[in-house]
């Protein structure tokens, strides 16, 4: 992108290029920041910082369900992360207690779809699928036995 015949184009401003080694895995990484007043180490460290909040981010998305957030104040992000945090260690420290051998993710599916059902939770993962479907479907029409 800032590469060729007009690169002041795309950002009018200097640049300044920032190379780092990471002394743990070797790589080489390559930075470009606008930032001519702090250090190398400080750009680099700042980049892995960023980088840190993207991957919570990412946990956030992939274990927490928060597909938006309802406000877009710090109060109610802070708000909402905290509040899907607390049911996630709940369920967590639930499934840990009731030494389920089901996944954390299949544990929240069953009681999303039963939050409203007055069930013991443990009689609700450990009946077989076929166990509660049949308790449904005793009062239900067969369709295709006419």
């Amino acid at each position: 992108m800032l590469t060729g015949q007009e690169p002041s184009v795309y950002y009018p401003e200097q640049l300044r290029r920032i190379k780092y080694a990471d002394p743990e895995t070797g790589k080489i990484y390559v930075f470009l920041t606008n930032n001519f007043k702090l250090g190398a180490k400080v750009i680099a460290d700042l980049y892995k910082s960023r980088w840190q909040i993207e991957l919570f981010f990412k946990w956030i998305k992939q274990h927490l369900r928060i597909k938006a957030f309802y406000g877009t104040s710090e109060n109610a992000v802070k708000t909402q992360i905290w509040s899907a945090i607390s049911v996630y260690v709940l369920i967590a420290l639930v499934k840990k207690r009731l030494n389920l051998d089901i996944t954390l993710y299949t544990f929240l599916q069953i009681l999303s779809v039963s939050v409203f059902e007055k069930v013991d939770i443990l009689q609700l993962v450990t009946n077989s699928a076929g166990t509660i479907e049949s308790t449904y479907t005793d009062n239900q029409l067969n369709l295709f036995d006419l």
